[in-house]
C-alpha cells in the first residue's frame, strides 16, 4: 500500500513539473519574440520619421 502511493505521488509529481517546464518554455519564447517585434517597430517607426523629416 505503501510503495503504491509512493509510486503515485511520484507520478503527480513528474507530470505536473514537467507541465510546468513547458509553460515557462512558451512564456520564454513569448518575451523574445515580444522584444522582437517591439525592437522591429521601433526601428520601422524611427526610420518613416527620418524619411518624413527630409526635404528634397
Amino acid at each position: 500500500m505503501n510503495s503504491i502511493l509512493s509510486l503515485s505521488i511520484i507520478a503527480i509529481l513528474s507530470i505536473t513539473l514537467s507541465g510546468c517546464e513547458i509553460v515557462g518554455g512558451i512564456f520564454k519564447a513569448g518575451v523574445w519574440t515580444g522584444l522582437i517585434l517591439v525592437a522591429v517597430v521601433l526601428g520601422l517607426i524611427i526610420f518613416l520619421f527620418s524619411r518624413g523629416g527630409r526635404k528634397d
